[in-house]
């Protein structure tokens, strides 16, 4: 129904007919006892059920006092065929002209209208407008109201709806221009009077652009991006000033920015073809043009853009922002062909500027990203990630992307800081919702939040996250970047699970394969896919797609294991056939683990050595991993060390030592949810000849008495083992608690602490 639909501001909520026997039981409820069944039933049939019109038709027949007999029931038919339609406009007419207006005027302006606005739009004065509005009442068009000031409503939404297609169509036209004025000298706002605009006819009217730019305005500061893009659409064809055309074209881009990509570019690029002679306008319709290209894997067209206005930019700041936007999508770009001489030019910029504004901030901050993807140590990135957010990184302002914020939040992941991580990202997302960004932007942060749990190694949470950001990319379109995260994300948290039929499944669905994408997605597709085929058995094809990663990344410089671990995945799909090769691929991963610096990729990195290695390594290369990953956040890592630990000492006829890794590594798997290794993890005691430990409690974020001691303890840069008076390994697993719960490692340990509103003090005593 239009008026309860489209501009009541109301839901409608459908109702399913009246039977016969409630029809009898309203009638005699509301006309008397006495009415007898015929008169019920023909009752029922004209009225078809229609509470509406049951209810009204029954008011009519008690006012006439028509007997409710067989006799009195051929008499219903008329006055049902007045009470809607035709019926009851021709009733409306009889009231009078002024009263008529009134009518018009109120179904003009939809609900909730005060006397005074409903006449200054049907052009009444109060005693007309009262006197017209008692006439409207008797004859059951308006609701009842207590007072003269109280609001004018139609008795049914279904009156109001015939009385709006009752008046003439040029005189609706002009009685929602006369609205759109009135409301806004009423001071009810430009999106009251957007709402009547929509309903008129273009005629180049420079205060209904205005109207419709300011309603446009509120509505995307609302949260309501929809509305926004039909009043800016209508400016549009109003048409505006031909100095306002590109203003409108580029609001009208921002409007559907990453939720209509395409009709974005056309809308920008029109935009950029208007003559535009405000600079600030032109550079931000370059950037937003810009990111909506980058965000349909257009990346190498944004870069050009880019690189081709900022020769024309007239001052030094613009320059500096175009080309901190052009060093932000080429470090996107899966296929730059110039890497490493942009990671030196970004370097060179980034290492002498002060961070003064955003741009220098985001500058900043990609060269903290290219650090971590470079594999220079993991101080360094963090050096540069903190420069990068001492002034402020905001990931919901409407002149920039959310791309940099995003960056510098997931290198302190890979750097052994998924804590911070996960603080940034918390930030971040609060600000998507505060502004109403709810589609590619949500998507983005659940996913990446999803990530972050997985590289933590709480695989239920991630589980969870990954499949709330992949219904949000689903809704954004298939194959968009969106989705390409999410589905990478959950694949990953699927096979570590265990369920590798449902990774398999969720790839099929959601098109996962070749082609790829231009930009790079985080996880890396590509190896995602690979790790799936090794999953399924599909070794050879995996190794294939693995070595084509190896190619396309090392020559751009990009060798973090941390950050992308094909390097990992290829050593174990090598080593069936050649081993000795598979040992090499490896054995540089750790090298590059251990030029980074973190612990979790080192510790990863020395499992998978250990895998691929003779028998005889495999315990030191493994107690070396579990000895990394005991100083990282990284728990399913070091479940999975744990295990292979044990099973290794299990070999090598060292039972006991197995077994308390073991049973270690059991417990760390059931606290991550890793299905499959607690089945591992259990198969291998049962070897051992040993049985399970009790199932205990799931851990949580919060610290024990002796983990918090410990911690503060080595903040202090003393021996925790000294100092609480137990045992080296004792202290080593502590800590290990610590690290794991507060998402970071030693070097973050203090800030860590700080943020959790713990400040390192004197333990000595404490349990």
């Amino acid at each position: 129904v239009e008026f309860t639909g489209r501009r009541s501001g109301q839901r409608p909520h459908g109702l399913a007919p009246l039977t016969s026997s409630a029809v009898a039981r309203l009638v005699r409820d509301r006309v008397g006892t006495h009415a007898d069944d015929a008169f019920c039933h023909d009752f029922w049939a004209v009225t078809s059920g229609n509470p509406f019109e049951a209810v009204e038709l029954a008011a009519n027949v008690r006012d006439r006092g028509i007997a409710p007999t067989a006799d009195g029931a051929h008499e219903l038919r008329d006055l049902s065929a007045a009470l809607k339609g035709t019926g009851l406009v021709a009733r409306l007419e009889r009231l009078g002209p002024a009263t008529v207006r009134l009518a018009w005027a109120c179904a003009v302006l939809g609900t909730e209208i005060s006397p005074q606005l409903a006449g200054a739009v049907a052009g009444l004065g109060g005693e007309a407008v009262a006197d017209c509005a008692a006439r409207l009442r008797e004859a059951r068009v308006l609701a009842e109201a207590e007072g003269p000031d109280d609001p004018l409503q139609f008795v049914h939404p279904l009156i109001a709806t015939t009385v709006y297609r009752s008046i003439p169509d040029a005189t609706r036209v002009a009685l929602h221009g006369q609205a759109a004025w009135c409301v806004v000298d009423a001071g009810l706002g430009p999106t009251a009077a957007a709402r009547h605009l929509l309903e008129t006819h273009p005629e180049g009217d420079p205060w209904v652009v205005n109207q419709l730019r300011a309603a446009a305005g509120e509505n995307l500061r609302a949260g309501a991006p929809d509305a926004a893009r039909r009043f800016l659409a209508r400016a549009l064809r109003e048409p505006p000033a031909p100095e306002l055309r590109a203003a409108v074209l580029y609001e009208l881009g921002c409007s559907s920015l990453l939720t209509e990509p395409a009709t974005t570019v056309n809308h920008l690029r029109a935009a950029l073809e208007e003559p535009v002679s405000d600079p600030a306008l032109r550079h931000g319709i370059v950037y937003r043009l810009a990111q909506v290209l980058a965000h349909s894997d257009r990346l190498v067209e944004a870069s050009e853009l880019l690189g081709h206005e900022a020769q024309k930019a007239p001052d030094a700041r613009s320059r500096l922002r175009m080309q901190a936007e052009k060093f932000m999508w080429d470090a996107l770009r899966a296929d730059e062909p110039e890497s490493p001489a942009r990671s030196r030019r970004l370097a060179a910029l980034a290492d002498r500027l002060p961070g003064r504004d955003v741009t220098e901030r985001y500058i900043i901050g990609l060269r903290a990203w290219d650090a971590t993807l470079r594999a220079e140590p993991a101080s360094v990135a963090l050096k540069h990630a903190e420069r990068a957010l001492e002034g402020g990184l905001t990931w919901a302002d409407e002149s920039r992307g959310f791309e940099v914020p995003v960056l510098v939040a997931l290198l302190h992941l890979y750097a052994d800081r998924p804590g911070r991580a996960e603080e940034l990202f918390a930030a971040g997302t609060a600000e998507f919702e505060k502004q109403g960004w709810r589609g590619a932007h949500l998507a983005f942060a659940y996913t990446l939040i999803g990530y972050i749990r997985f590289r933590r190694g709480r695989l239920m949470e991630a589980e969870d996250f990954a499949r709330a950001g992949l219904r949000l990319a689903e809704r954004v379109g298939a194959r968009t970047p969106a989705l390409w995260y999410a589905t990478g994300v959950m694949i990953e948290v699927l096979i570590a699970r265990g369920r590798t039929d449902e990774a398999e499944r969720v790839a099929r669905e959601h098109d996962f394969g070749e082609p790829f994408p231009a930009a790079v997605t985080i996880p890396d597709c590509e190896t995602v896919h690979a790790e799936l085929l090794l999953a399924t058995g599909r070794t050879k094809e995996a190794a294939e797609e693995l070595a084509a990663v190896g190619r396309r990344l090392d020559p751009r410089g990009k060798r973090n294991p941390s950050s992308c671990t094909w390097q990992l995945h290829l050593a174990v799909a090598e080593a069936a056939t050649s081993p000795a090769k598979a040992l090499a691929t490896a054995q540089e991963a750790v090298a590059r683990a251990r030029q980074y610096g973190a612990p979790s990729a080192i510790g990863q990195a020395l499992r998978v050595t250990a895998e691929v290695s003779e028998p005889s390594e495999r315990v030191k290369l493994l107690e070396e991993s579990v000895d990394w990953l005991d100083q990282s956040p990284a728990a399913y890592e070091l479940a999975r060390s744990l295990v292979a630990l044990g099973a290794a000492l299990r070999r090598t006829e060292r039972a006991g030592e197995a077994a308390e890794h073991l049973h270690r590594g059991l417990e760390a798997a059931q606290d991550c949810g890793a299905d499959a290794l607690v089945e591992v993890a259990r198969a291998e005691l049962a070897a051992a000849g040993l049985s399970p430990r009790a199932l205990h409690p799931a851990a949580t974020d919060t610290l024990t008495a002796r983990e918090r001691a410990a911690a503060e303890i080595t903040v202090r840069d003393q021996d925790a083992a000294l100092v609480l008076g137990v045992d080296a390994p004792t202290a080593a697993r502590l800590l290990s608690a610590v690290y794991r719960k507060l998402g970071t490692d030693r070097a973050g340990l203090a800030q860590a602490l700080a943020n959790s509103g713990r400040t390192p003090r004197d333990p000595v005593g404490e349990g």
